[in-house]
C-alpha cells in the first residue's frame, strides 16, 4: 500500500489553469496530472465560491471516473488513503437562498479568526445541539412534562447557533484555503447526528412524549435519502425553501413562541390550539404536536422522499442500470427503523416512552453511521448496491428483539432486564461510530497530511 501511495504521489504534477464557468467568469484553479493513471482532477483556488451550502462544493472532478482505478474497499480504514491519494474528489451544488443572498452569514464569520479550522467551528455548532438535548433531559425527562420557559428560549437560541455555525464552516474554509474531503464528511456527519439531538430537544419543548421518536425518523428519512441521491447523482440540489435554513428558522421561532405560549399549548387539541382550523374533521380531535407530525409528513416527508427516488430512477435508467440495486442501499436504514419498531413493540417496558433519550440518541448514532458510511461509500467511488459494511449498525438489534420476544414466554418478565440491554445497545452504537469516525479521520488526515482541528500551511 505504502509503494502503491508513493507511486501515485510521484506521478502528480501540479499545473495551474484558467477555466471557462458557465456563466461567463473566468477563474484559475489548479489541475491535478496523473499521467499514468489517466486521472486529471482539479479543485478551485480560495477565491472560486460555489453556491454550496458546504465547505465542500469546491472539488470537482474534470475527467470521467475510471471504474478500474479501484477494487471494492474492504474495510473504511483501508480504503480511504488509497481513494484519496487517487484523487477521487467531491463535488455538490446546492442553491440556498437565504445562505447565498443574505448579508448576515457572510458578515458573522468575519468573528473568527483566521487560524481557527472550519471543523472547529462545525464542533462547536454540534455542541450547541448536545447542550439543548441536555437542558431537556435534566427538565423533562420522559419529555412529557413542561419544562420552564426559559429552557424553550435556550432551546430556540442553541439551535440559531448551531444553525449560524453550520452555515460559516464553508466560509471559514474558502477564508482559509482549507477546504478536504474531510470537510464533507466532518459536517455531514454532524449533521446527521444533530437530527437526534434536536428531536430531543423539541420533544422537550412540545412534550410530545414517544412520540419524539417519531419527529426524528421524520428528520432522518429525508436526511438518508437525499444523501442517497447524491451518491447517484453527483450533485445536492435543495430547494428554495429547505431544511438546512427555512426548516431550521421554522423550528427555533416555535420554540421561541413556545417561551410566550408555555408548552400546553403543544398538548392541547389541534382545533383549540389553531381556531381557524377547527373546522378538519381528524385534526381537530388530536393533540397539537400529533397534528404538526401528520402535516410536516404529508406536505414535507413524502414530496421528499418521492424527488429524491424519482431523481435517483432517472440517473439509473439514463445509465442502463439496476434500480433494485439502487434500492438496496436503503435496506439499513429501513432494517434499522423496523427492528426498532419492533422490538418497542415486544418490549414489555415500553422502551421509546420511558426511555426517549436512550432510544433516540442510541439510533441517531447508528443513523450516522449509516449516513457517514455511505458518504464514504461515494468519495471512495465504491459500486453501487448493497454496502455490507454498512450492516454492521444492525448487529445489536437481533439480540434485542429475541431478549424482548423472551418475556411473552415468560409472563412478562425479560431474560436481562429492557433497560440494560438499551444501555448496551447506546455503549454498542457509541463505539461503532467513534471507531469509524477517528479511523476514517486518521486515513485522510495522514493522506493528504492535513490535520482534523488544525489549519496548516500545506493545501488539502
Amino acid at each position: 500500500m505504502q509503494e502503491e501511495d508513493s507511486f501515485i504521489e510521484s506521478s502528480v504534477r501540479r499545473e495551474n489553469v484558467w477555466q471557462l464557468e458557465d456563466h461567463g467568469k473566468w477563474r484559475s484553479s489548479w489541475l491535478l496530472v496523473c499521467p499514468r493513471m489517466n486521472v486529471n482532477l482539479h479543485r478551485s483556488s480560495k477565491h472560486s465560491i460555489s453556491a454550496s451550502h458546504g465547505r465542500h462544493g469546491d472539488w470537482r472532478r474534470v475527467l470521467p471516473r475510471s471504474s478500474n482505478l479501484l477494487s471494492p474497499p474492504i474495510s473504511p480504514s483501508r480504503s480511504v488513503s488509497r481513494c484519496i491519494a487517487l484523487g477521487f474528489c467531491y463535488y455538490s451544488t446546492a442553491v440556498v437562498i437565504i445562505e447565498e443572498n443574505g448579508p448576515f452569514w457572510t458578515r458573522f464569520v468575519n468573528f473568527f479568526p483566521l487560524w481557527m479550522p472550519p471543523n472547529m467551528i462545525t464542533l462547536t455548532g454540534f455542541m450547541f445541539l448536545v447542550t439543548s438535548a441536555l437542558l431537556g433531559f435534566i427538565y423533562s425527562p420522559r419529555l412529557d412534562s413542561a419544562p420552564p420557559r426559559w429552557v424553550h428560549f435556550l432551546h430556540g437560541l442553541l439551535l440559531f447557533l448551531y444553525q449560524t455555525f453550520d452555515a460559516v464552516d464553508g466560509k471559514q474554509a474558502r477564508r482559509t484555503n482549507s477546504s478536504s474531503p474531510l470537510g464533507e464528511l466532518f459536517d455531514h456527519g454532524c449533521d446527521a447526528l444533530a437530527c437526534a439531538f434536536e428531536s430531543l430537544a423539541f420533544g422537550s419543548t412540545s412534550m410530545c412524549g414517544k412520540t419524539t421518536f417519531w419527529f426524528w425518523v421524520i428528520a432522518a428519512v429525508p436526511f438518508y435519502c437525499a444523501t442517497w441521491e447524491h451518491f447517484f447523482t453527483n450533485t445536492l440540489i435543495l430547494p428554495v425553501i429547505n431544511g438546512p435554513t427555512e426548516g431550521l428558522m421554522l423550528i427555533y421561532f416555535c420554540h421561541f413562541f413556545t417561551t410566550i405560549v408555555g408548552a400546553d399549548w403543544w398538548a392541547q387539541q389541534f382545533g383549540k390550539s389553531l381556531p381557524f382550523l377547527n373546522w378538519v374533521p381528524y385534526l381537530n380531535g388530536i393533540p397539537m404536536y400529533q397534528g404538526v407530525l401528520y402535516l410536516m409528513t404529508a406536505f414535507g416527508v413524502i414530496p421528499t422522499v418521492a424527488f429524491n427516488v424519482y431523481n435517483v430512477y432517472r440517473v439509473v435508467r439514463s445509465r442502463k442500470g439496476n434500480m433494485l440495486l439502487a434500492l438496496a442501499m436503503l435496506y439499513p436504514f429501513a432494517v434499522l427503523l423496523g427492528g426498532v419498531v419492533i422490538w418497542d413493540y415486544l418490549s414489555p417496558s415500553d422502551l421509546i416512552r420511558n426511555y426517549p433519550h436512550l432510544v433516540i440518541i442510541g439510533n441517531g448514532l447508528a443513523f450516522g453511521f449509516l449516513v457517514g458510511r455511505l458518504i464514504l461509500s461515494h468519495l471512495c467511488d465504491e459500486p453501487k448496491g448493497l454496502k455490507t459494511g454498512m450492516c454492521m449498525s444492525l448487529l445489536y438489534l437481533p439480540f434485542a428483539i429475541a431478549n424482548a420476544l423472551t418475556a411473552r414466554l415468560n409472563d412478562g418478565v425479560a431474560l436481562v432486564d429492557e433497560h440494560l440491554v438499551l444501555l448496551g445497545y447506546c455503549v454498542f452504537t457509541v463505539a461503532l461510530y467513534l471507531h469509524f469516525a477517528t479511523s476514517v479521520i486518521h486515513e485522510i488526515t495522514t493522506a493528504l497530511g492535513i490535520y482534523c482541528f488544525r489549519i496548516t500551511g500545506k493545501e488539502a
